[in-house]
């Protein structure tokens, strides 16, 4: 998989937000009134495979899946979908190109309209893309039959699907136009842990039985160890850590990353857990620590992290960390 070209490939990308117009910051003696969400991104994600985006709330990774499909704009660097540029496309191509990648939002029930059926929700995309010559109805029902939802629901409105059958419905919207790409942000928010475990296994289901690929952005450390055979940790806008899952799981590199894995619950109870302190809170993007940025909540922090950047460097065979110190990513 790693040998083959990207499905996706990200380099260099940067989402930059304003926080004060133009006016106000010349007034204030504001000379840059923005903030870097991303800041310099690259990662790539191959066909078949499902890769996780983790951070914190802050974190950047939001901004960077909305830059990926346009949502919102990117200031810099470059996102390639099956080696065509995507950023500064003209709205015709870039339509065009879309129509392979498909975004599930973090609200299930926000995310749909309130004033449509769900009918009119998965078929949505036919709409927008103007496909003509479609079986609308035809193709309701197929698409309410592959997430295991009754077609029955069609008539329905969002508020009277509970929150497991409203992320079906999401589901079933993103698969309408059969992209190869879909990009998850938190897929499992707001559901009951069992209701968790059914949206995991269906994705994991039609991802075998259509050949998608997943990014998949989110907090939540369980369930990208569950579905995802790649991950990215992200600080600041910025990768910290990368790898295969099971990998950084069992040997994290970077000390962001143990301690996020050091506070997940552990279903053993045979097994103590020594739960690292991640102390104080994420940094404002207005004003970033200098040196490493996360020297400031690390435990493990020296003199070199607080004035010098590090710089992300191979820690073990398709393994990358940026830290001065890294811990051993490989078994000895």
């Amino acid at each position: 998989m790693a040998a083959s070209a990207p499905l996706l490939a990200i380099d260099a990308l940067r989402v930059r937000y304003r926080t004060h117009g133009a006016i106000r910051a010349r007034i204030l003696g504001i000379a840059d009134p923005f903030i870097d969400a991303v800041a310099g991104v690259a990662l790539a994600v191959h066909a078949g495979e499902t890769f996780g985006l983790v951070g914190e709330s802050g974190s950047g990774k939001t901004s960077l899946a909305r830059a990926v499909i346009g949502l919102v704009a990117a200031q810099g660097g470059s996102v390639r979908f099956e080696g065509r540029e995507l950023l500064g496309l003209a709205d015709a191509a870039f339509r065009s190109a879309r129509r392979e990648i498909a975004m599930m939002f973090k609200d299930p029930v926000a995310s749909l309209s309130p004033r449509k059926t769900v009918r009119a929700l998965v078929v949505e995309p036919f709409r927008i893309h103007r496909i003509a010559g479609r079986d609308l109805d035809a193709e309701a029902r197929k698409l309410m039959t592959m997430v295991g939802l009754a077609p029955a629901l069609l008539d329905a409105f969002p508020h009277q699907l509970s929150g497991g059958q409203a992320r079906r419905v999401g589901v079933a919207r993103a698969l309408a136009l059969r992209p190869r790409l879909i990009i998850a942000d938190e897929p499992t928010a707001g559901l009951d842990v069992s209701v968790q475990g059914e949206i995991l296994n269906l994705l994991n289901t039609l991802q075998v039985e259509l050949g998608l690929t997943y990014l998949i952005v989110t907090h939540n450390l369980p369930v990208i160890r569950h579905v995802s055979d790649r991950l990215a940790i992200m600080y600041l806008g910025r990768i910290v850590e990368e790898g295969p899952t099971d990998e950084v799981f069992a040997r994290p590199a970077h000390p962001y990353t143990l301690l996020l894995l050091s506070a997940v619950p552990k279903p053993d109870p045979d097994r103590a857990r020594i739960a690292l302190p991640l102390a104080g809170e994420v940094p404002s993007l207005r004003h970033r620590p200098p040196g490493c940025e996360f020297h400031p909540r690390c435990p493990f922090a020296q003199e070199r992290c607080r004035v010098e950047a590090p710089v992300a460097r191979e820690v073990a065979p398709g393994r990358r960390a940026s830290c001065h110190f890294p811990f051993p990513a490989a078994p000895a």
